[in-house]
């Protein structure tokens, strides 16, 4: 037999998430029952097609088995089809008793050990599919295989039950983890530049990142970006379509007279170029160094080059004046962490705008007080007097999405961003940075990932939290405190206090995304072995109806972290 060679390798498809659902059966059970099973088996694949999309914005592709799984030829013969079709993620939906290990046990098999693995049941009583469940789940928390276990509802009896929308709900959280730890895989970001003002929270981890999460970092030096900057290395009638779509949408343009209009289009080229040069490399994100080679550096020493700011905000909105589009998640100063817990974020929603910030101001209520004395204004009834907040604002990264609310149209948003001198002192290069005020009321996710030698993992420091809703006199003032041309967000955490807030960053960066359930998260933390810090005070250990359950194997095995810590050796 001769090799075979493969061809036409232009215009294949990258790999990507697929999710294969299928149910045990009992050959002992009534032909009704297992026609049941291959019901519910559909049932549940079409939920999941309907709802989950990848990271990129598109659905993923989701296939079923009616062969019912029902002893080790029928697990091998299953397992090759799912194999053959790419699926990478797995969910079985028991729904009779049967025997494990000749059954998902053997199936199970065929897969490498990190594949996702998801078991939704009902909680039903006659045959029982639930009992099924959990000597499947305790079978394999005995070798150290994590499984999710979803013990939801469904009608008892009835040839096509529907599964109850908080059963739905926690099989989509889990859907939307696994296939943003998969999607990943494989994956490459491009930093330019090391790390900013020996920044080493910033650090590119690089073989811890292809280890924990598969991803790829190209390193790139700024001298290549300078150069194609020099060179012109963009279509010159798009940047003039870009200046127009910022002076005709937008508010405030304002220069000085080192920060001029034509300093202001090459640094708007910067995002062409970038744009282009992440393209050519299929990367799914990037950074930019900037300090202190970039633009920092007195002349003589280099030659100032202007900021990036606007074209970093830009990376990470849903928008620009080409129209709707995903955001690639970007990161200033090539803090890799930050962009690593944007990349997280915005693919757990698939595709919503992350939001980068410096951990600027912390307004304890003392201060609120003492700042509206000194100034003459009165209070108002609101959370952010009673419980404070933090100022979140640096000049680069922030989603233009955040300067308006989540649904707003573009024009509406663009109204609210404004561009202003940066401060010639840090920046000799010149050029504008963003300013925008974040609206009150958006809900989602604070955190960010960090990483420990002592340990060899990656962590999450997070909260649930919400921007702050602050009248316009004490708005004004405090951005005045910090560095009023950037954007500004107040955010409050729900449960940590501000002085566990501030004494507990992981860095000086830190980042939030709107509408991400912390199941979908603590999910994600579980599928990517990664440590979870949100022993807020204040927080329970586990909210129901909030929190994904604690899975099996950490119960067993002494706790989540320590768990987690064995599962890393």
């Amino acid at each position: 037999m001769s090799a075979i060679e493969l061809k036409n390798a232009d215009g294949i498809a990258m790999p990507n998430p697929v999710i294969g659902v299928f149910s045990p059966g009992d050959f002992r059970v009534s032909a009704d029952d297992r026609e049941r099973c291959r019901n519910i088996v559909q049932m549940v694949a079409d939920k999941i097609a309907a709802e989950v999309k990848l990271p990129n914005g598109e659905p993923c592709k989701v296939v079923y088995s009616r062969t019912l799984v029902d002893g080790e030829p029928t697990a091998d013969i299953v397992a090759a089809q799912f194999i053959d079709a790419g699926v990478n993620i797995l969910v079985c939906c028991p729904d009779t008793w049967s025997f494990p290990q000749p059954t998902a046990l053997s199936f199970f098999a065929h897969f490498s050990d990190d594949t996702p693995i998801n078991i939704t049941c009902g909680n039903s009583g006659p045959k029982p599919g639930v009992v099924y469940a959990h000597a499947l789940v305790g079978a394999m928390a005995q070798y150290s295989r994590l499984a999710h276990l979803n013990v939801g509802s469904w009608p008892d009896r009835g040839m096509n039950p529907e599964m109850k929308e908080s059963t739905a709900k926690d099989l989509i959280d889990w859907c939307y983890a696994a296939v943003t730890k998969v999607y990943y895989k494989g994956k490459r970001i491009c930093m330019f530049g090391h790390d900013a003002m020996g920044m080493e929270t910033a650090l590119q981890h690089v073989i811890p990142t292809r280890k924990a999460f598969g991803i790829e970092i190209c390193r790139t030096d700024m001298k290549i970006l300078a150069d194609l900057y020099n060179m012109e290395a963009y279509d010159k009638e798009e940047l003039k379509a870009l200046r127009n779509w910022i002076e005709t949408k937008s508010g405030a343009i304002k220069f000085d007279d080192e920060s001029t209009s034509e300093l202001f289009d090459k640094s708007l080229s910067l995002y062409l170029i970038v744009r282009d040069y992440l393209k050519d490399y299929n990367a799914i994100g990037g950074g930019f160094m900037n300090q202190l080679e970039w633009a920092s550096l007195p002349k003589g020493k280099v030659i100032p080059l202007p900021v990036m700011d606007i074209a970093e905000s830009l990376f990470n909105s849903t928008f620009d004046h080409n129209g709707p589009k995903m955001p690639t998640p970007f990161a200033t100063e090539a803090d890799c962490q930050a962009l690593l817990t944007m990349l997280v974020f915005s693919g757990l929603t698939a595709g919503k705008s992350p939001l980068f910030m410096d951990f600027r101001k912390v307004w304890e209520p003392w201060q609120i007080q003492k700042f509206a004395k000194e100034n003459g204004l009165s209070l108002p009834d609101a959370d952010w007097v009673k419980y404070g907040f933090v100022d979140g604002n640096n000049s680069g990264s922030a989603g233009l999405d955040w300067a308006g609310m989540p649904g707003d149209s573009i024009d509406k948003i663009m109204k609210n961003v404004s561009y202003f001198p940066v401060d010639h002192g840090y920046f000799r290069g010149g050029g504008n940075s963003v300013h925008f005020l974040t609206p009150g009321g958006i809900e989602g996710i604070a955190g960010r990932l960090m990483y420990s030698d002592l340990s060899g993992m990656f962590s999450m420091s997070w909260d649930e939290a919400k921007t702050a809703d602050v009248p316009v006199d004490f708005a004004e003032g405090f951005m005045h405190l910090t560095d009023y041309g950037w954007p500004h967000t107040f955010v409050m955490p729900k449960y940590a206090t501000m002085n566990e807030y501030k004494q507990l960053p992981p860095a000086n960066h830190f980042h939030m995304i709107e509408g991400l359930a912390p199941a979908r998260l603590e999910y994600w933390m579980d599928l990517a072995n990664v440590l979870s810090h949100a022993g807020w005070t204040a927080r329970p250990k586990y909210v129901e109806g909030v929190d994904r359950p604690t899975p099996i194997l950490y119960v067993a095995n002494g706790g989540e972290d320590t768990a987690k810590m064995l599962l890393k050796k």
